[in-house]
C-alpha cells in the first residue's frame, strides 16, 4: 500500500524465474588449479557449444533459453550463448526484461547446476564440488543479485551429499543476506536419504530457525512422471503437478512441523488448482484411515506401513492448518486455482513468470496477471498479496522502488 492508501498493482514480485549461467562463473571464482576440471564452456568435437565438467558434457541454451522466442521456434536442442536472449544470463539485460514484463523483482533457480544443485551432488571430486557450490553462491549473491539488491532476490544452493556442510554453507550465505536455499521435493530418486529418516534434521533446524524458505523446484527430484512407458510425451508433461503433490503430502504427513513449526516452504513452478481437491482427499485419508495405519498392519502387496506413521501422533496433524502454516502455491497461470482461493489460501499463493524458460508468460506477464485476477474478482488487497506482498513477506526482501518505465 502507497501513501496514499491504494496498493500498487503495477508490478510483479516472481519467485520463479531462472539463470543461465555465464561462462565465468566458476572459473573466475575457483583455484587455477582446478581451470580444466571446473564447470566451463567449451566448443566440443562436433562444433557444438556445451559446459563441460568431469565426464560431463551438458548443451547450452535449449528450452531454457527460451525468452524471446516464438512458440513455433522454440527448440529443446541446445544452442550458443550468441542465440540467446542477453537477459538469460547478463543481469543488466534482465532488469531491462523485467522493465518491460512489469517484473519488479524476480528470485531466480539454477540451470546448470540443476534444480537444486544436483549436478554437485553427483560429482566424483566433492572437494572441487564444494568450491562449485559456494562459488556459485558467492556469484549469485555478490554479482547477480549485487547488480541491484532491491530487485533481485538471491537463493542458495547446497551440498546436498553432507549435511553438516550444507549448513555451514546455509549459515554463510544467511550472513551475505541470503533467505532461501534450494531443496529436493524428493531426494529417493537422487539416492539420498529421504526427509522421514532424520538425516535432514540438522537443515531443518538451521531453516527453522533462520527461518530460511525451503524453495523446491518441480523437477527438483531429476524425474520425470511417465503415464506409462509408451505414453505420449505431452500427456506426461501436461502432469508436471504430480510432484509437487506428492512433496506436499509427504511433508503433512511426516511429523515434521512438529519439531520445526517454523518452516516453510515453497512449491515452485508447482501450480495451484490441484491443492483444494488433495487437501480435500488427504483430510479424508487422515479421518478414515489413520487408526488401522497406526496399529502397522499391512495392506496386500502395498506393503507394511513405515514406523514413523506408526509412531507420529497422528491427533496433531490437521491437513488444513498444516498447509496454511506451511506452504506456498506458486503459479505461472491458473485460473482454477484462483477461482478455489478460498481454500488455496489468499496468504499462500504467489506467481511467477518462468523467465526464461518455455513456459514464460514474458513479456506479457503483468497484462496476463490482471486478466487472471480480474477474473476472479479479487480485491486490490488480495491481487496485491499474490502479486508482491506475499513473496516480499515470506522471502524477507524489501524490494525498491518501481523503476520509471512505460509498460507495454
Amino acid at each position: 500500500m502507497d501513501a496514499t492508501g491504494h496498493y500498487d498493482l503495477n508490478w510483479i514480485t516472481s519467485v520463479d524465474d531462472h539463470i543461465i549461467e555465464p561462462p565465468n562463473v566458476w572459473t573466475d571464482r575457483l583455484p587455477a588449479k582446478y581451470k580444466d576440471e571446473a564447470p566451463h564452456v567449451i566448443v566440443d568435437d562436433t562444433g557444438t557449444e556445451v559446459w563441460a565438467y568431469e565426464h560431463l558434457r551438458i548443451m547450452t541454451g535449449g528450452l531454457g533459453a527460451s525468452a524471446g522466442r516464438r512458440p513455433e521456434d522454440i527448440t529443446a536442442v541446445g544452442f550458443p550463448y550468441t542465440e540467446m536472449r542477453p537477459g538469460c544470463y547478463d543481469p543488466t539485460a534482465r532488469l531491462l526484461d523485467m522493465n518491460d514484463a512489469g517484473i519488479l523483482a524476480s528470485l531466480n533457480f539454477p540451470s546448470f547446476p540443476r534444480f537444486c544443485g544436483q549436478t554437485f551432488a553427483e560429482a566424483k571430486d566433492k572437494e572441487l564440488a564444494l568450491l562449485c557450490v559456494q562459488a556459485y553462491n558467492d556469484w549469485m549473491i555478490d554479482e547477480w543479485c549485487g547488480t541491484d539488491p532491491g530487485r533481485l532476490i538471491p537463493l542458495a544452493i547446497i551440498p546436498l551429499w553432507d549435511p553438516a556442510l550444507a549448513v555451514t554453507e546455509m549459515e554463510r550465505v544467511y550472513a551475505k543476506g541470503c533467505r532461501s536455499i534450494c531443496f529436493s521435493e524428493n531426494f529417493e530418486p537422487l539416492g539420498l536419504p529421504t526427509i522421514h529418516t532424520g538425516h535432514w534434521d540438522p537443515v531443518f533446524q538451521v531453516a527453522n530457525d533462520l527461518r530460511m524458505v525451503l524453495s523446491i523446484h518441480i523437477g527438483s527430484s531429476s524425474t520425470f512422471h511417465k503415464i506409462s512407458k509408451d505414453s505420449p510425451f505431452m500427456a506426461n508433461f501436461s502432469l508436471g503437478m504430480i510432484r509437487p503433490m506428492g512433496c506436499l503430502m509427504d511433508w503433512i504427513f511426516s511429523g515434521l512441523f512438529e519439531r520445526f513449526p517454523n518452516i516453510k516452504i515453497a512449491l515452485s513452478e508447482g501450480s495451484i488448482g490441484w491443492i483444494p481437491w488433495v487437501l480435500e482427499r488427504a483430510q479424508q485419508v487422515w479421518t478414515t484411515q489413520r487408526f488401522w495405519v497406526a496399529k502397522g498392519q499391512s495392506l496386500g502387496n502395498v506393503g507394511p506401513v513405515q514406523d514413523y506413521d506408526i509412531q507420529i501422533d497422528t491427533e496433531k496433524i490437521d491437513v488444513y492448518r498444516d498447509y496454511r502454516e506451511h506452504f506456498y502455491g506458486c503459479f505461472i497461470d491458473d485460473a482454477t486455482g484462483l477461482s478455489m482461493l478460498d481454500v488455496v489460501g489468499e496468504d499462500n499463493v504467489m506467481i511467477e513468470t518462468d523467465y526464461p524458460h518455455s513456459d514464460t508468460t514474458w513479456p506479457y506477464s503483468l497484462k496476463l496477471a490482471h486478466e487472471r485476477l480480474d477474473a476472479a474478482d479479487l480485491s486490490p488487497e488480495v491481487q496485491y498479496k499474490i502479486l508482491r506482498g506475499n513473496a516480499e513477506k515470506l522471502y524477507q526482501f524489501e524490494a525498491s522502488e518501481p523503476p520509471k518505465v512505460t509498460q507495454p
